[in-house]
């Protein structure tokens, strides 16, 4: 990369993609992906780009992640292709019997009760060390630049602040909350599309991560700090829930779907389930885009593969089943046969919105990595750790209390994870990553970006432009108000009951990377419901 910022090729969502061929950062925010676009023009990679990128994204889309949330990515790197799983567990305090003492009849959202270890600042840190090419603090240094000065809020940000202050402002009212609206109000107040908002002790924090290798948020001060909170308000979360956390390293799995290898990471998250649904659309040829048979048998296909992920998906160790055996050949071609003319109902719960900020990044040397972190639901928790700007996740609301249920609460245990970051092979070369936020939507929008690539050629900046559909529950499905008409008539003929929704969150956030294969030159699209860019 030049040392020369390239402003002129800052690529805003909607229209023709961006191109390169030297690097592409594609984020949310304009800010995060000028971050990890500065790593590369100091002699970063794709890699450290991405942590700087995701870093400056706690500071600036706190809405959806933060430095206490967790974290997937999915790397190719000289050639071969890595995953991790930065998921916290449980805390080994926390159990189904701790819950039912404290009165609840099911996993609180807000509160210490849904709280799990932490895993993002240990997955950059590993990420660092495993590939960086720069040193760990140098990386954060644009994100903690950001928090100190200051940064401009974008209009979606604020929308989603907006929001969440209203929420908080009327239920959140122990004394344990406080430091949410001491951190992320001002008098009261959350800021407004185009005020300038500073973050200086999520700088602080971020220095101290940077200086110890992250450290010092499972083992150092900020630990201390976590732990004394914790205590203070009978939370669950100890010394030896952060000390013994680390990220896994998986193997990622993988649908070879009409020639090309769609690859997403195994459980506790939730990729499998749209390798299944393209296990069983592999069954079908689609002929043209957009068309009723297409849009008919994806939404068919979404079903079935919830109803089997909301069954079995847990921690890996403590499935029922395998995911072998979820995606098997023959168990895909039963499960196709269901798919007939007319709407079904499976027994699936109910989909809902998350809070997550996910990222793509390529640089010119051919690496590339498909990055996710998530506070879960908006700020998580609603717990904020004084004078650090830590927000904790509330992954744990995922958990059942009911301990029959296979993605059942224990101590030190994974929860279902709706997080999932995407990447496209096409015979053993990268094509590029992919991802597209928002609980529970994840599986079913990388499903739908996927048919847009593979079977109906669309560039990454038009398969992101392109109308969404969201299935939620039984015959329920949403699309977004520039869904072709004669189309959403013709689900209607078929059974299924559709809604026009103008309400973009619900259709999540993605970003795409391709790259070809002979000539290097990457192709990055970015997502028109937010604020995004691709740097190039």
């Amino acid at each position: 990369m030049s040392n020369q910022s390239n402003v002129d090729n800052i690529k805003k969502s909607g229209g023709h993609p961006a191109y390169s061929h030297r690097g592409m950062v594609a984020t949310s925010q304009p800010e995060a992906a000028r971050a990890g676009l500065s790593i590369l023009q100091r002699g970063g990679n794709a890699i450290d780009a991405a942590i700087a990128a995701a870093a400056a994204l706690t500071v600036v889309e706190p809405t959806g992640n933060g430095i206490g949330g967790d974290a997937f990515t999915i790397v190719w790197f000289k050639g071969q292709l890595y995953g991790m799983n930065s998921s916290g567990p449980a805390p080994k305090q926390l159990s189904i019997g701790a819950i039912k003492d404290r009165g609840f009849a099911e996993m609180p959202r807000f509160g210490w009760e849904p709280v799990t270890v932490p895993g993002i600042p240990a997955a950059w840190a590993n990420l660092s060390l495993k590939f960086g090419n720069l040193p760990f603090s140098e990386v954060l240094a644009p994100a903690i630049e950001i928090a100190r000065n200051g940064f401009i809020v974008t209009p979606t940000i604020a929308r989603s602040w907006r929001r969440a202050y209203r929420e908080y402002s009327q239920i959140l009212n122990d004394a344990q909350y406080e430091p949410w609206f001491s951190t992320f109000t001002h008098r009261n107040a959350p800021p407004q599309a185009g005020d300038v908002w500073r973050l200086p002790d999520h700088g602080e924090t971020l220095e101290i991560i940077g200086r110890t290798n992250a450290r010092a948020f499972y083992e150092g001060e900020l630990a201390e700090k976590l732990v004394a909170f914790s205590r203070t308000y009978n939370g669950y979360l100890c010394e030896e829930d952060l000390a013994q956390f680390s990220p896994e390293w998986v193997e990622p799995i993988s649908v070879n779907y009409r020639g090309f290898d769609v690859w997403e990471l195994p459980p506790n998250g939730q990729g499998v389930v749209t390798l299944m649904t393209l296990q069983l659309l592999s069954g079908f040829q689609f002929r043209s885009w957009p068309d009723i048979a297409s849009y008919h048998s994806a939404i068919k296909a979404t079903k079935l593969s919830f109803a089997d992920g909301f069954r079995y998906i847990t921690q890996r160790d403590k499935m029922s089943t395998t995911v072998e055996e979820l995606l098997d050949n023959n168990y895909a071609d039963i499960r196709r046969s269901l798919i007939g003319d007319t709407a079904i109902l499976p027994e699936p719960g109910r989909p809902h919105a998350g809070g997550t900020v996910y990222l793509a990044v390529a640089d010119s040397d051919g690496n590339m990595i498909s990055f996710i972190q998530s506070n879960y639901e908006g700020f998580g928790s609603g717990l904020v750790i004084p004078g650090t700007g830590i927000a904790l996740q509330n992954r744990g609301y995922g958990f059942s209390i009911n301990p029959d249920h296979a993605n059942c609460l224990e101590p030190g245990k994974k929860t279902y994870h709706t997080i999932m970051p995407g990447f496209l092979t096409h015979l053993g070369e990268p094509i590029g990553p992919f991802g597209v936020m928002g609980g529970f939507n994840q599986p079913q929008a990388h499903v739908q970006v996927m048919m847009n690539s593979i079977d109906f050629l669309l560039d990454p900046q038009a398969n992101l432009d392109a109308p969404r559909w969201r299935w939620m529950e039984g015959r329920n499905v949403i699309v977004e108000n520039h869904f072709p008409i004669p189309l959403a008539r013709a689900l209607q003929s078929r059974g299924h009951d559709v809604l026009f929704s103008s309400d973009t969150s619900l259709f999540g956030r993605g970003q795409m990377i391709q790259r070809d294969p002979k000539s290097g030159v990457l192709t990055g699209g970015t997502e028109p419901r937010a604020d995004g860019i691709v740097a190039v």
